[in-house]
């Protein structure tokens, strides 16, 4: 059968939101000048592993994912976007910070629930303290601006900026309202012990533990875990929708929906939706768990990650139309995108369903599979529809990019020292931009380096270059540094100058040229 019959059958018994359509033209520039006037309100939508290829509108044949096709289509799609890292905290930390992992100082996945007491919840031991390494409290983060110029700011879903009772958790970072899991480690599970929120309206004055009652009484691992019927990623994607319906068109807002899908474990409700794939997949397998990581049994491997995708699907439709209803869509950005590249994490089988494309590589690594991304940017009137931009974009150009949009000096209110992204705003409004000089990576648990100038791309392991021309090689297939040492070590430069060393990151650096 065909993709588009999937596609009509989806939406007719799954109830596949068809996402609000912008205007057919872009407004004339007077009228985008017009809107700019107005703070558009922002809404981030990202994802967790998701990969390049994992989208209908980037080439997935397989899964079903038309609201946010349709969002491409009524927006620009960009083919070279990056995350700011290979791995969750880091490249998170980039889009708050405006930093490469070079700079920033959060780089990695550091966890502090590792050796902390443990509480019971019903049948359920948990730990005392949850969350990653801080960010750097002395350095403003994107919603620290938003909201000292005027947005309410929420976020919901994955924060991994912080450990609890630290210096940086939402209520102490420019987050107006938080629901959602303050760690990482936490989210593996779908059906948790608890999540975690920060509501002054509720009387919080800290973020909080909400202990999901529900699921409590039912052991977090094995065969009991079935019964658990609180799952997170309904219960923050309810918490989101509420938040956005109580905006008012008076004040703008920026609303970070950090959803935890389609990441490990591959685990979700019984529903329709999961059925529906269950039947398109008819040869699928069976995955066995993994305790120490949290990550339950999964029957129906395919079927799983795929409705996980759709799921986050319907979300993103359910948004515009919320949007759309309360008669905000011509002045809302909507941005969707992905944190690093797809991971075979809890049986998760990216080979199946092509999901970086031609890319070579996977989460943790600094080839393009690991860090180049799916980037949509809808923004009705203003962005023309269904345009594609090969502009070369990264998270942490996102800073610089939403202080040109407030017409806000970055560097002098907020960041006297300079950040290392680019506004890529002049592309968003159809105006040319000169070619970025170079992007920047490095991740220290693969010990990987990554530099990307122009169409060259090094990367170094344990300190060992390899280089690749994306242009002829988008694979990465054939090292070519013996025959362009010039070349090597113009970027081997590049590495010199922009890494800064970090006790808690180390990373083995390259020979570098005299």
């Amino acid at each position: 059968m065909t993709k588009g019959y999937y596609l009509s059958m989806a939406a007719v018994t799954l109830g596949i939101v068809p996402g609000a359509k912008a205007g057919n033209v872009a407004d004339s520039p007077k009228e985008k000048e017009d809107k700019q006037t107005a703070p558009p309100n922002i809404i981030f939508i990202m994802a967790d592993d998701m990969g390049y290829g994992d989208l209908g509108c980037y080439g997935q044949p397989y899964i079903l994912t038309p609201n946010i096709d349709s969002l491409a289509s009524t927006g620009v799609r960009f083919t070279q976007a990056y995350a700011g890292s290979p791995v969750s905290a880091p490249s998170r930390a980039s889009l708050m910070t405006g930093q490469h992992s070079g700079h920033t100082e959060v780089r990695g996945n550091r966890e502090y629930w590792r050796g902390t007491d443990t509480i019971t919840y019903g049948v359920n031991k948990e730990y005392a303290r949850v969350g990653q390494h801080p960010y750097n409290p002395d350095r403003v983060i994107l919603p620290e601006i938003l909201k000292d110029n005027g947005y309410t700011t929420g976020l919901f879903g994955k924060w991994a900026g912080g450990y609890e009772n630290s210096v940086s958790t939402p209520d102490k970072r420019g987050i107006d309202d938080f629901y959602g899991y303050i760690c990482q480690f936490q989210a593996h599970l779908y059906y948790p012990n608890f999540l975690n929120r920060y509501s002054p309206e509720l009387g919080d004055t800290a973020v909080v533990r909400v202990i999901l009652e529900d699921n409590i009484d039912y052991p977090m691992f094995g065969d009991d875990y079935a019964n658990r019927s609180q799952y997170s990623g309904d219960l923050i994607h309810q918490e989101a929708l509420k938040w956005i319906g109580k905006q008012t068109p008076d004040k703008p807002f920026a609303a970070f929906l950090t959803y935890t899908l389609p990441h490990a474990e591959l685990y979700q409700p019984n529903d329709s939706l999961l059925k529906f794939y269950e039947d398109k997949f008819v040869e699928d397998f069976d995955w066995g768990g993994q305790e120490g990581s949290r990550y339950n049994a999964t029957k129906h491997v395919h079927a799983q990650f795929a409705a996980m995708i759709s799921r986050l699907d319907q979300y993103v439709g359910e948004i515009r139309q919320l949007v759309k209803d309360k008669g905000l869509d011509e002045n809302t950005i909507i941005i969707l995108t992905s944190d690093n590249g797809p991971h075979e994490e809890g049986g998760a089988d990216p080979v199946f369903f092509g999901r970086d494309g031609k890319l070579r590589g996977l989460k943790r690594q600094c080839y393009e599979g690991g860090i180049r991304i799916p980037f949509i940017v809808n923004w009705p009137g203003v962005v023309e529809e269904g345009t594609e931009s090969d502009r070369q974009i990264v998270f942490y150009d996102m800073m610089p990019t939403i202080c040109d949009l407030l017409d806000v000096d970055l560097e002098e209110k907020y960041a006297p020292e300079g950040t290392d992204g680019i506004s890529f705003l002049p592309t968003l409004l159809g105006e040319e931009q000169p070619e970025r000089d170079f992007l920047y990576w490095e991740f220290h648990e693969t010990d990987q380096i990554g530099v990307r100038k122009g169409d060259w791309k090094l990367i170094t392991v344990s300190g060992v270059p390899r280089l690749y021309n994306l242009a002829e090689d988008i694979g990465e297939t054939t090292d070519v540094a013996a025959q362009y040492p010039e070349i090597v070590n113009e970027l081997l430069a590049i590495i010199k100058e922009q890494h800064v060393e970090s006790d808690l990151f180390p990373i083995t650096l390259p020979p570098f040229p005299n």
